[in-house]
């Protein structure tokens, strides 16, 4: 299912410069602020509309273009270069007294078609254009998808041995959120034939998080006609990734007033007001923001745990308790009035896109666990859009795939 791959990889030296943080966890805005001064920040590739003049549309030609012009540019300056061999990279990453180490490798596209590289959302379709114009423009795919795998005690030994033997990293950075990223190449061939004999024996990978790239990936590869064509992608074990809520905001209650709304919810919920804002902290709480105040949901006839797992986890029961029945929201991948907000700092967010008006309500969720995840995943089944947030997230710059 994986192999080594043809990477550009910051050097050791400009990874400092060009670290960035994924390309959708931050607004046009954001990007700008935070590239601001910093020339070789990746953000310059992933929002290159932030070298435009404002109000250039996000997704034009003439983004995309930029995006392959500024890429080129970090490559002629030496700041991000080619590996002489298809390679692995151990990408090991620190956060707050939490560490993990993942496999940095090419996934195979043909494994993802046949579904041995497992999905559980689908894609949303405007993502999904973004992504395929952006590698089509770059010959390259720039953000990696995080795969998780079942624990495997024989390929955890593996990294390990390599990392313990080897010489300084290739990447050493710490990004501006506080999380480091540390990067070994791994390219003389006993440790890629070490690597491999113990990947081969994993029976099926999980997408995480970048349903969206890797569905454009697989798009880009059939368009250029590529029949072995591969996605960059780092594995992680299950057991070592953090899984935070993914939550979610609406613009209006459509036809409801915020008094009908209450009543309406109360027939299925337990409604109960809350002088702080609520994180659920168990299954089937939901936190509710209003710009009334918060309040605490308690679903009043609870989901057996018979029940299928893509029905019963608080994702599902948002969406077929309230977004659908009661906001008509019919498909949360393209409704305009839906959005999602996820990482650690939610609460502050969500109040305040409350408050000012941007959004009429919020919904906080409990996560979603890994095993509910890859048991979705498993029975051939789907989850709602956005159902997962995973701290830390991996880096833009550090490592790209090329595919040309």
């Amino acid at each position: 299912m994986i192999a080594p791959f043809n990477a550009l990889y910051a050097a050791g030296e400009h990874a400092s410069k060009i670290v960035a943080p994924p390309y959708d966890v931050v607004t046009t805005d954001e990007a700008r602020a935070r590239a601001a001064g910093k020339s070789k920040s990746f953000l310059h590739v992933s929002r290159a509309e932030i070298d435009l003049p404002a109000g250039t549309e996000a997704h034009s030609d003439e983004v995309y273009s930029r995006a392959a012009q500024n890429l080129s540019a970090l490559i002629a300056d030496g700041a991000m270069v080619k590996s002489a061999y298809p390679a692995y990279f151990i990408y090991r990453m620190h956060m707050a007294g939490h560490s993990q180490t993942g496999l940095a490798c090419g996934a195979s596209l043909a494994a993802y078609a046949a579904g041995t590289i497992h999905r559980h959302e689908l894609t949303r379709p405007d993502k999904e254009d973004d992504r395929v114009k952006h590698m089509a423009a770059l010959d390259a795919q720039t953000g990696p998808v995080l795969l998780a795998y079942r624990p495997n005690a024989a390929l955890t030994q593996v990294l390990d041995d390599i990392t313990r033997r080897a010489a300084a990293p290739e990447i050493d950075v710490t990004a501006d959120d506080g999380v480091r990223h540390i990067l070994w190449a791994v390219e003389d061939q006993a440790s890629l034939d070490n690597i491999q004999r113990a990947a081969d024996t994993l029976k099926h990978l999980y997408i995480a998080d970048g349903h969206h790239r890797s569905a454009a990936a697989a798009r880009v590869a059939k368009a250029r006609g590529e029949t072995a064509g591969r996605f960059l992608a780092v594995l992680f074990p299950s057991d070592e990734l953090l899984i935070l809520a993914y939550n979610r905001v609406v613009r209006d209650l459509g036809s409801l007033s915020e008094v009908e709304f209450l009543a309406r919810l109360d027939k299925k919920f337990i409604v109960t007001p809350a002088d702080t804002p609520v994180q659920p902290r168990q299954p089937t709480q939901i936190g509710l923001c209003l710009k009334s105040g918060w309040r605490k949901l308690e679903r009043r006839n609870p989901p057996s745990p018979e029940a299928p797992t893509e029905t019963r986890i608080d994702v599902a029961l948002l969406m077929n308790d309230i977004l659908e029945p009661l906001l008509v929201i019919k498909d949360p991948r393209t409704d305009p009035r839906l959005d999602f907000i996820g990482g650690a700092d939610v609460l502050e967010k969500m109040a305040e896109r409350v408050s000012s008006g941007a959004a009429a309500v919020g919904f906080t969720l409990y996560p979603t666990a890994m095993g509910e995840l890859m048991a979705v995943a498993d029975s051939g089944e789907i989850m709602p859009p956005k159902s997962t947030w995973f701290e830390p997230k991996l880096a833009d710059g550090l490592i790209a795939h090329l595919i040309d």
